[in-house]
């Protein structure tokens, strides 16, 4: 399944072969990634995760055309001594490992602060410390509120795209105050940005930062109940997919009016790939991974989402698919959100000549035809069983 044959960088180079540490291997991310490596390049994957269901079809033995090429570790990075060992048998590392579900940083801020932040600090220093490159995964949450958020309402600003676009090197970023514990995640993930950042600086580190905007598709995030915990809410696709798969209607958190760009996974896998393989024009750079043309309020992608998921179940859709909550109601207090989060594409365009391709609706036809292929057999049932008294 592997290519054969030379390949060859941006630049014309043959690329070499190379062994790669993927931390958090098992997630959404990581399961595609690892299956874009194996199916599409000669390189090797040191597996590190905690879970490997999204990646099971890859380790068994029977489908296993490239057995030598990926090896599962189950590891906690928290507390691992192995973890040293495998980035110094690596030539690249990617760390994937993170708490990133919105429900999260306002239930667990603690958690999703160590998560974020504590528990990424050694593999920066493992890498700076063995002269080891790093793939870095941020988040798009790190610029928090744009500047266009904090003008009047009736401004005519705001229709101005400095105010809402976001630029890796010039955007400043915002947070709520304190008591919004929401910002716990977008705040360590800044923080370790700026630690690979000045270990790049001060000691050499090869380091290059991915900023994601919403990556969608297929295996992301969980169903409750299902194949997650019955009491976890997920990010909001797999959230409305689960409403959609119980006949429930949507809920929109303050009315969805946050609007939000979404990419589809396979298009982001794609750069990711380019970064890998083209260390001289990726590294020391931070590059926004999104799609600026799949632009919606969250109203707008619930009422899309309802449409698409009637197409590909032919189930009619309800009376009455959304309704509003308020955000203290669905997250709890302390919650927070921003406006709008719109990608400049300047850097990455320039760098590596990655255009995302899918529409939003061929996104989440692709995925909520695997969802509810997946899935829809498990939620019947589930429905079904009584419950005990």
């Amino acid at each position: 399944m592997a290519a054969t044959g030379v390949r060859l960088d941006l630049d014309g180079r043959p690329i070499k072969p190379m062994t790669i540490c993927m931390i958090g291997a098992g997630g959404f991310i990581g399961s595609h990634l690892c299956e874009k490596v194996l199916f599409e390049t000669p390189h090797k994957i040191l597996a590190l995760d905690v879970y490997n269901d999204k990646i099971k079809h890859l380790l068994e033995p029977e489908t296993q055309t490239w057995a030598d090429r990926i090896q599962f570790h189950r590891i906690n990075i928290k507390h691992d001594s192995r973890l040293e060992g495998l980035i110094k048998m690596a030539d690249l590392t990617i760390n994937l490992a993170a708490i990133c579900t919105p429900a999260d940083y306002n239930t667990r801020p603690l958690d999703t602060i160590y998560s974020n932040f504590i528990d990424a600090l050694p593999v920066v220093k493992y890498c700076s410390e063995n002269n080891k490159r790093l793939i870095h995964f941020s988040t798009c949450e790190v610029y928090g509120k744009t500047i266009g958020s904090f003008l009047p309402k009736d401004s005519p600003l705001r229709q101005d795209p400095s105010y809402y676009v976001l630029n890796e090197n010039t955007s400043p970023c915002i947070f709520g105050s304190i008591e919004k514990q929401r910002w716990s995640y977008a705040c360590a993930k800044q923080l370790i940005e700026r630690l690979i950042y000045a270990e790049g600086a001060e000691n050499g580190l090869e380091f290059t930062i991915v900023r994601p905007f919403n990556w969608i598709g297929p295996r992301m995030d969980f169903i409750p109940g299902i194949d997650g915990p019955s009491e976890g809410v997920p990010r909001v696709l797999a959230c409305f997919s689960n409403n959609l798969l119980r006949r429930q209607p949507l809920k929109l958190v303050d009315g969805g009016q946050s609007q939000r760009t979404f990419v589809y996974i396979k298009d982001a896998i794609e750069a990711v790939l380019l970064m890998i393989e083209n260390s001289a024009r990726a590294n020391g750079h931070i590059f926004n991974v999104g799609n600026p043309h799949n632009e919606v309020t969250v109203q707008q992608l619930a009422e899309m989402m309802t449409e698409v998921y009637s197409k590909v179940s032919g189930e009619p859709p309800l009376e009455s698919p959304t309704i509003d909550v308020s955000s203290k109601e669905f997250y709890g207090e302390g919650y927070d959100d921003s406006d709008k989060r719109i990608p400049d594409m300047t850097i990455i365009n320039r760098q590596l000549g990655w255009n995302p391709k899918t529409s939003l609706w061929d996104l989440l036809e692709s995925t909520l035809t695997y969802q509810h292929r997946t899935y829809a057999e498990a939620v019947k049932q589930a429905i079904s069983k009584p419950v005990a008294s």
